[in-house]
């Protein structure tokens, strides 16, 4: 049995070669002949709940841009990964993701813990191998299948995403390894990866356009790169906070702006995922119809256009920074006055928000307030979906140096945030991270508390008693309250500020906005939780409302 155990030891060494430097593992017993070698080999961080651990390593790797390895036993450990691989699949994010198994002959004989594991994440693996229990004689395919999984979970065609070894082993499983095979033959160093040169240009930019700038899940962007090839352009960059491109001079109240019904552009260039705006949407939506180019820049072939609008997609591989390049040489803006319009409507826009938002606590206040603590501070921030990634979106200012803003935008859930968080946490430490969150969000992921690690971890809770986005669509005013609030508001039954204590973390209760920034000024090396108690949700529709009717009253010619 000491060759299982040499088989693990090998993976581990030649993932160390590669340079992985964190393992999650959950407790598990046929889990152990890996488990131990990641344990002396890697920073490992050891997860109670298998679900909470895979977003934890998701965070981790989204922190660090390397691929983390998780490790959990057999049975239904293995099908409570699949939450964490599906987002890791969505936003590209490399996980080297192990489950121990049984070996074949105690399948399909109703052995404890055994279950199909195989092809658990057929969909969404990038590549997955069942290599069945190691044997004596196969000592020279280790060290290759360390690599493969290492360089599929960096370098798949589709972008960096999880992959899957699903491990048998035998009983007894605390052998320990003997000689380890030695590095070296062939395939001993990893393919390099080349890019292709950058595609032709189908003839050069012109007239009046706009760059919208989202999050890194279809292709990574560099800051600097875009807006050399806007100014060059005279054109606007509309950024998501998430791109790390919302700097001074580009475009953040976009949201609020396109509702006002400006000047269509004649170009629309799209980097990275598509903005959670469906004002946005609507109004890159009218462009088209009026014939404007959209041109998306998709270095993955993964088509990120769910509007249908496209008319261009180009396929730059790795990157899309030669691309940027080749299609800036030489142009130079086609309309003056273009650009700064919008630079006008920005400053109005900026002004009006800042009036309704001036002296209340709300929903946009907070994530707006957060945003500009954390840039102060050098902080990082990981964001919820639901209402509190559309605030920072909509209301997050430009700044001369934003924060660095995370979010698990792949599938959109609110489902393991707090896991992630704390990963991120864990990854960037002793820099300060702050989750922004709703409180039916943290509810959800609350598991992940267990054990807490001692990471500075700030957990932002907006408490509004409930589903706040909800409160935005048709339900709320087509259903009763009696139907609505059970199905929809979901108003918890549990007080956020006890779980939290319950869990061990410091609370800090927050009623009026003069409150919220010593709150989080109150800098801890341990998590803590920052409640926000907010109006009510109807009453942050009416906020809202109120800050698109400021906007367009800014804007009125």
């Amino acid at each position: 049995m000491s060759v299982q155990a040499t088989f693990c030891a090998t993976l581990v060494d030649e993932w160390v070669h590669l340079g992985v430097t964190d393992a999650v593992v959950c407790p598990g017993s046929r889990s152990t002949p890996l488990a131990l070698p990641l344990a002396q080999r890697l920073r490992t961080h050891v997860r109670l709940d298998e679900r909470s651990a895979a977003f934890y390593g998701l965070g981790l790797a989204k922190a660090t841009g390397r691929p983390i390895v998780v490790c959990v036993t057999s049975g239904t450990a293995a099908a409570e990964l699949h939450p964490a691989v599906v987002e890791a699949h969505h936003a590209r994010v490399p996980l080297i993701v192990c489950t121990a198994d049984r070996p074949p002959e105690l399948h399909h004989r109703g052995a404890s813990q055994t279950i199909e594991q195989d092809a658990l994440f057929s969909v969404e693996a990038r590549w997955r191998i069942d290599p069945g229990v190691p044997a004596a004689g196969q000592e020279s395919t280790w060290r290759p299948l360390a690599r493969r999984a290492y360089a599929e979970s960096v370098h798949g065609p589709g972008g960096p995403g999880p992959v899957h070894l699903n491990l048998a082993f035998r009983e007894p499983l605390t052998d320990g390894p003997d000689a380890l095979p030695a590095r070296g033959g062939p395939g001993s160093v990893p393919a390099k990866h080349w890019s292709a040169a950058p595609a032709t240009p189908q003839g050069r930019f012109e007239g009046r356009g706009i760059v919208v700038v989202g999050g890194p899940s279809y292709g990574p962007v560099d800051p600097q790169q875009v807006l050399a090839f806007a100014s060059r352009l005279g054109w606007p960059v509309l950024a998501d906070p998430l791109s790390r491109c919302r700097v001074e001079g580009t475009i953040a109240a976009a949201d609020a702006i396109v509702r006002t019904s400006p000047a269509l552009p004649e170009v629309v260039v799209q980097l990275g995922a598509p903005w959670l705006s469906k004002a946005l949407g609507t109004y890159v939506t009218e462009a088209a119809a009026t014939g404007a180019r959209v041109v998306v820049v998709d270095p993955w072939q993964q088509r990120p256009d769910p509007l249908g609008v496209a008319t261009e997609f180009v396929h730059p591989e790795a990157n899309a920074r030669a691309w940027l390049a080749a299609m800036a040489e030489g142009a130079g803006p086609a309309d003056p006055a273009w650009l700064s319009s919008w630079q006008v409507m920005e400053a109005r826009a900026q002004e009006a928000i800042d009036g309704v938002l001036a002296t209340d606590l709300n929903e946009p206040q907070v994530a707006r307030t957060l945003y500009r603590y954390a840039a102060a501070g050098d902080a990082s921030v990981f964001v919820s979906a639901s209402m509190p990634i559309r605030d920072l979106e909509w209301y997050a200012p430009a700044l001369p140096a934003p924060p660095e803003v995370m979010a698990n935008r792949g599938a959109n859930g609110i489902d393991g945030v707090v896991s992630s968080a704390l990963g991120v946490a864990a990854a960037g430490a002793p820099r300060r991270t702050f989750a922004l969150l709703g409180d039916l969000a943290f509810l959800h992921d609350v598991s992940g508390l267990v054990n807490l690690p001692a990471v500075p971890c700030t957990f932002v809770v907006v408490d509004n008693d409930g589903g706040g986005i909800f409160s935005f669509l048709p339900q709320a005013t087509t259903l009763g309250a009696d139907v609505f609030e059970p199905l929809f508001g979901t108003p918890p039954a549990s007080d956020v500020g006890a779980v939290a204590r319950g869990f061990g973390l410091a609370v800090d209760e927050v009623t009026k906005l003069s409150e919220l920034e010593p709150a989080l000024a109150t800098a801890t090396a341990a998590p803590a939780l920052v409640r926000v108690r907010v109006p009510t949700r109807t009453q942050n529709v009416a906020v809202h409302d109120a800050i698109n009717q400021a906007v367009r009253l800014a804007l009125r010619p």
